[in-house]
């Protein structure tokens, strides 16, 4: 029986879009398989990778990395949208001031059609 704050990462496919939903929280843990997806995601070119932060319950300082990481990433990777809303998921990023650096979306809607 999996912990009831095990998190989930799952790629989708959106007219030309990834999409990257997460769920759970995002910590030490669950970080590396939100970069293995996000790297897998990046391989498939898509016109623009999103990543959907929902339905987190917690994000942590290790979770915020790996979205730096997938907003730098290579030359030719494809720009990084952020779905982020309320004060789980929004509240840490503006702390760190990670608001300035990425591009914040409050739905899933939004971040697919800006």
């Amino acid at each position: 029986m999996a912990e009831p704050d095990a998190g989930t990462v799952v790629l989708e496919h959106r007219d030309g879009a990834a999409v990257l939903r997460v769920s759970g929280a995002l910590d030490l843990a669950l970080a590396p398989k939100l970069r293995q997806f996000a790297d897998r995601a990046s391989r498939q070119q898509p016109a623009v990778l999103v990543i959907d932060l929902t339905d987190v319950t917690f994000l942590a300082s290790a979770g915020m990395a790996e979205l730096v990481r997938a907003h730098r990433g290579d030359s030719g990777s494809a720009p990084l949208r952020v779905v982020a809303n309320g004060r789980i998921t929004l509240r840490p990023l503006e702390l760190t001031r990670l608001t300035d650096e990425l591009a914040i979306f409050p739905s899933l809607t939004d971040a697919l059609n800006p």
